[in-house]
């Protein structure tokens, strides 16, 4: 018994010294690849001068001038055979996750995007549908075009919340304008709409959704509040690289000390994502009231696209 116990107790010691010794090992090699990639990475002129310090050090009566000596020689070395490499191995990794993480960044914005049009496009369909049912009694006529204007808007809306990627300018507008129609038979005499967009700028490319969005922000937020209602103007530009949409209303505006709502926040987000710096959305109170919201992308035509918008 007393055997078997100085057996396990000799077994015992013998596994966690292994295990130190393991410890210890991979903590020595997880230590000499972080100097590795410290050193792959380091700038010339910044590894010469800790060179330069450490020849200083081991000129000291405390030094260590074979060590030293022999330190600089090893890492010399390390830097100039093996460290281009290293150095490309890691920023191809960077780089790697760095699109991966972009690439979950945009599913998430897009996923917002679609959770958002999800919330706004049964309130609004209830509400057209239960107007189309009131005027069929009072003024079918009218009934009749509002329900082919909510048809047309299905056709432009549906394919393009389904594609992935960017739509062209042209579709955003035609979207925009079934919709506007839409509101125009709500609102009646209290909403007026002026679109302004040259032909050219029809196939440029847009991203979807972003034109429907700030329409619908300036109804809601501007207009609506609004007791004799108001305009609102669509209008598009070149200004060198860059075109820029702008939705304009003479609405109640909009308090410069409030954040932005969902929509608008979901418009930055996506626009950032999809083209860094190169976008941006403004939000601006003109002098004669109102409010201006430009959305500035770089100005992409399809130059095969002819007449097609």
């Amino acid at each position: 018994m007393k055997k078997t116990r100085l057996a396990k107790a000799g077994y015992d010691n013998a596994k966690s010294l292994l295990d130190i010794v393991r410890e210890i090992g991979e903590t020595a090699a997880s230590l000499w690849w972080r100097f590795f990639d410290w050193l792959a990475q380091v700038e010339w002129r910044k590894l010469i001068i800790i060179w330069l310090l450490l020849l200083i050090l081991g000129l000291t009566p405390f030094g260590l001038p074979k060590q030293t000596a022999g330190f600089i020689l090893l890492s010399l070395g390390l830097k100039v055979l093996a460290g281009g490499k290293r150095k490309a191995e890691l920023e191809a990794r960077h780089a790697t996750s760095h699109a991966d993480e972009e690439g979950l960044e945009r599913r998430l914005v897009e996923a917002r995007m679609a959770a958002l049009q999800a919330q706004v496009e049964p309130h609004f369909l209830f509400n057209t549908l239960a107007l189309i049912g009131q005027l069929i009694e009072t003024d079918p006529p009218q009934a009749a075009r509002i329900h082919q204007n909510l048809i047309d808007y299905l056709r432009a809306t549906l394919p393009q919340m389904r594609a992935k990627g960017a739509g062209t300018l042209g579709r955003q507008i035609e979207m925009s304008r079934a919709y506007l129609a839409i509101m125009q038979a709500r609102m009646r005499a209290r909403l007026a709409v002026s679109v302004d967009v040259p032909d050219h700028m029809l196939s440029a490319t847009f991203p979807v959704m972003m034109l429907q969005i700030l329409i619908e922000n300036a109804i809601k937020h501007g207009l609506e509040p609004k007791i004799d209602g108001g305009r609102i103007d669509i209008r598009a530009n070149v200004d060198g690289q860059m075109l820029q949409v702008d939705v304009i209303d003479d609405g109640i505006g909009f308090n410069v000390h409030a954040g932005d709502g969902v929509g608008l926040a979901n418009v930055r987000e996506r626009l950032r994502i999809l083209y860094g710096q190169r976008a941006q959305l403004v939000i601006e109170a003109p002098l004669t009231g109102g409010t201006r919201a430009s959305i500035r992308v770089p100005y992409a035509p399809d130059i095969f696209a002819g007449g097609v918008k």
